[in-house]
């Protein structure tokens, strides 16, 4: 059996609150800066639900209900300082997925280790889509969980030369 030790590769973390509440109400803008503070101190990080769960479980911070065909993008107020190679894989919740159709938009979320450092804090974003064929809305409380992280390494090429560095959120590794 591997030591836990050696398996410890990442840690969530909150980003600051003046972070969070900007991209909170830019995100809701008819939200007020005592709500967004409120959703802040309500943020729980990701924890799996048993010792032999690989994702972690990523909540909302915001009650919501989605129709058929509407789309969310969740300021979650979490960020991950990881291995660097490492990186985290976000999924939604099967239990959400198989009952709603409820899906991110990018199919599937990759968070790189480099990310932490970009200048919106590592600011992990979800943007959730309820894809039902069958007419069901999804409706979700402050604090459900509503996706998971899953932790993958990876490795490189032996003719991998980069050297470029991040400073941006989504769609910042391709501005080249």
């Amino acid at each position: 059996m591997e030591n836990t030790e050696n398996r410890r590769i990442a840690e969530f973390q909150k980003v600051d609150e003046e972070q969070f509440v900007k991209d909170f109400l830019s995100t809701f803008p008819d939200e007020t800066r005592e709500s967004a503070a409120a959703a802040y101190e309500s943020i729980i990080l990701p924890k799996r639900a048993t010792k032999g769960s690989a994702g972690y479980d990523i909540r909302t911070t915001k009650s919501f209900s989605l129709a058929p065909g509407g789309s969310i993008k969740i300021p979650t107020g979490i960020r991950v300082k990881m291995r660097e190679d490492w990186a985290l894989f976000v999924f939604p919740r099967s239990g959400l997925g198989f009952k709603f159709r409820f899906q991110l938009d990018n199919t599937v979320g990759v968070i790189d280790s480099d990310y932490y450092y970009s200048d919106n804090q590592g600011h992990i974003f979800v943007k959730m889509t309820n894809d039902s064929r069958d007419g069901k809305t999804v409706s979700l409380t402050q604090g459900d969980a509503f996706a998971q992280g899953i932790f993958l390494q990876y490795g490189v090429t032996v003719d991998d030369d980069t050297t470029d560095s991040r400073n941006g959120g989504f769609g910042s590794t391709d501005r080249r």
